[in-house]
């Protein structure tokens, strides 16, 4: 942890980095590692008890992201450029242990789709969006290490969330286990955002005044914008399609028993922590635009390793590449957009991207629920996601290295290297 933090600042700077980095690690733990990561561990039980097809199981993450998306993504954004992130992130955690709760006690499509709503607003009230902006706003130099370590928040949860889940489903039956799961999101991820300050003093958002207020329209007008904002949304495609499906794919067309799936489950979101912490270490060192161009790679490497490969040892190579693609993925995309285009519009521009990585994410694992349910087989659907992953890799390499005419300008994080 000291390495994220400057080691020249005053001491207590430096414990107020300390708590930053503590309160998006345990919010990220809980908002995406047990709420995002942990609903795909109960679908197959879904799919049993009820009924339902795997478009149907994947699709109340679809309904629900393309409702908020495009709905509320630029107004969360744009609350916490102008008012902080820290009440946008309360009741973010607050509705996400709400929706696991719901979660845990629906019988009917209606109902699932009501609290798969309710999660979709917490995790763009509570998830990535204010925790980027916190974080971007408290470190500067050491950005890449802050998040990189904030992230692994999300892998840690991910990974132990289909152990501890298991064991709950055992001893409570699934729905409770669900409803546990969701007490759990409030209680670890509650308390630290009560006390955390927004940015330091010297750069807070409600004081710093109309005269550091950038457009929108400055960062809009940019290629390079849509360029990211392409790669992102090809990349979130391909990622969420395969971690949306791979419980499915395990118990129901391999027949794994629940603790064996739940191995694998974990193995990939372990991956992700070696994943977080090397690309937020190389994130500090290369250029952001290599860093990004690797986790792509991984990403469509793991992908064709999982087309080709149905053994239990190559399912596990997947596993690893996969998380270790995984753990920089949603880290880098806002490192390389306040690399363009600074920190004071990062809120309303990754606002927007989020957006649009939710229309991806939500219709990716539907269409390949839909192209599995059609033909009997995941090739047609993971062949799908391989070309997202290329095509976003494209896009990333046509990006600019640096935009100079931001980096210089619109910081607001002190020094922490």
């Amino acid at each position: 942890m000291a390495a994220q933090l400057d080691e020249s600042a005053d001491p207590s700077l430096r414990s107020a980095q300390a708590q930053v980095a503590a309160t998006s690690f345990l919010t990220l733990l809980a908002i995406v590692g047990i709420a995002l990561y942990g609903l795909p561990f109960f679908y197959d039980f879904m799919v049993r008890d009820f009924g339902w097809s795997r478009a149907q199981v994947t699709s109340g993450n679809a309904v629900s992201k393309l409702v908020v998306g495009p709905l509320l993504g630029f107004g969360a954004g744009w609350i916490v450029d102008r008012f902080g992130p820290r009440t946008l992130m309360i009741a973010g955690i607050l509705m996400a242990g709400t929706a696991l709760i719901g979660l845990g006690s629906i019988h009917t499509l209606a109902g699932f789709y009501f609290f798969y709503l309710f999660n979709a607003v917490g995790y763009l009230c509570g998830g990535p969006l204010p925790n980027q902006v916190l974080l971007s706003r408290w470190f500067s130099g050491a950005r890449g290490r802050a998040m990189g370590f904030a992230y692994l928040g999300i892998g840690l949860g991910g990974a132990l969330v289909p152990i501890v889940a298991v064991q709950f489903v055992k001893a409570l039956g699934w729905h409770d286990a669900l409803r546990l799961l969701g007490v759990l999101i409030v209680v670890i991820a509650l308390p630290l955002v009560l006390l955390v300050k927004e940015a330091p003093s010297r750069a807070s958002p409600i004081s710093s005044g109309r005269s550091d207020y950038v457009p929108i329209a400055d960062v809009v007008r940019q290629p390079a914008f849509y360029l990211l904002l392409v790669g992102s949304m090809c990349s979130i495609a391909a990622v969420g399609g395969a971690n949306q499906h791979l419980k499915l794919y395990l118990s129901l067309d391999h027949h794994y028993e629940q603790q064996a799936a739940a191995v694998v489950v974990s193995l990939t979101l372990a991956a992700s922590l070696v994943g977080r912490l090397a690309m937020g270490w190389l994130a500090d060192r290369w250029p952001k635009k290599r860093v990004m161009l690797l986790i792509y790679s991984l990403v469509a490497m793991s992908l064709v390793i999982l087309l080709l490969g149905t053994s239990r040892p190559m399912i596990l190579l997947y596993a690893v590449v996969f998380g270790i693609g995984l753990g920089g993925e949603y880290m880098v995309i806002p490192l390389m957009a306040a690399e363009l285009f600074g920190v004071r519009v990062l809120g309303r521009a990754m606002g927007l991207v989020l957006a649009a990585d939710g229309v991806a994410e939500a219709t990716a694992p539907v269409l390949v629920g839909r192209l599995h349910d059609t033909s009997g087989s995941y090739a047609s659907g993971f062949l799908t996601l391989i070309a997202f992953a290329v095509l976003g890799a494209l896009a990333v390499s046509l990006l600019p290295n640096k935009n100079p005419s931001h980096a210089s300008t619109l910081e607001l994080a002190p020094e922490a290297s």
